[in-house]
């Protein structure tokens, strides 16, 4: 595996995986692999002839008071793990060569950023969609993978490819990944390193909850009724506080207050000053 840490290296190392043939699917990650990164890596090894993944903890998408600097940093572990999974080119970029000095544009996409963590982490959807578009020019992947633990940016990125006519990659080859779980259900993340040992033991509760909010709502609960319960269900199993749960429209995030056929729950809470969040298929 082959590690860029300039765009001149970048472009020279992808101009020779290009001279090989093939296609190129590219995995964006800020790092502090876990196995749902990695199942990222597999799918698109299993539909590309060539992986280049990405780690790169974007500045722009960490608000005033959030963990942007006690974020995980782990590249050498993070690139022995990606090198076990044959993946061809790690791009490891500094900050500079994302965000140069007089750096002065930035992306922004209405709608589907609203609300649900949108609400909660002002201007957080601007800096993704803007590091993800710099991600795809610089590499000009033809297909893109990410997880669908973070559901909100998946439909922001792919309003920004359809909005902005990408085609490298288009937006019908961005793909998510189903979440992966560990073997209590609560769903991969980076931030999961953050709880101590009573509070991940607690966090347990929050995908326990959404399931039986779920099985309410197919009972045929009221929503607001089965969503106050999952929030009192989290409150007394340890959580500090519950910032959202909501049914939205999978495709549109639009809010709902019954099943459409489509709908999706949403949650976001916080226990040990750590915040989690995690979606699951109504319908």
């Amino acid at each position: 595996m082959q590690t860029a840490r300039t765009l001149e290296l970048l472009r020279n190392s992808l101009s020779v995986l290009r001279q090989d043939g093939g296609s190129i699917a590219l995995v964006p990650t800020m790092g502090a692999l876990h196995e749902g990164h990695l199942t990222l890596v597999r799918r698109a090894r299993q539909q590309a002839d060539h992986v280049v993944a990405s780690i790169f903890v974007n500045p722009r998408q960490f608000g005033a008071g959030e963990d942007l600097d006690a974020y995980p940093r782990q590249l050498q572990r993070d690139s022995e793990l990606l090198e076990a999974e044959g993946v061809a080119l790690l791009w490891a970029p500094a900050p500079d060569q994302v965000y140069p000095e007089d750096y002065a544009t930035n992306i922004s996409v209405s709608g589907v950023s609203e609300g649900l963590c949108g609400a909660e982490r002002p201007g957080h959807f601007d800096g993704v969609a803007t590091v993800v578009c710099k991600l795809f020019n610089q590499v000009m992947p033809d297909m893109a993978f990410f997880g669908e633990k973070d559901w909100q940016q998946l439909a922001v990125i792919r309003r920004m490819a359809r909005d902005l006519d990408l085609t490298r990659p288009h937006v019908d080859n961005i793909h998510g990944v189903s979440i992966v779980r560990e073997t209590d259900g609560l769903a991969m993340s980076s931030r999961n390193t953050y709880l101590s040992p009573e509070a991940r033991e607690q966090a347990a509760s929050l995908p326990r909850a959404m399931r039986d909010a779920i099985s309410a709502l197919a009972g045929g609960g009221e929503a607001d009724q089965s969503l106050g319960n999952l929030q009192e269900v989290l409150l007394t199993s340890g959580f500090d506080s519950v910032d959202y749960a909501e049914l939205r429209d999978a495709d549109t995030l639009a809010k709902l207050e019954t099943d459409n056929g489509n709908a999706r729950l949403f949650v976001a809470a916080r226990i040990g000053g750590t915040r989690l969040i995690d979606n699951m298929p109504v319908s």
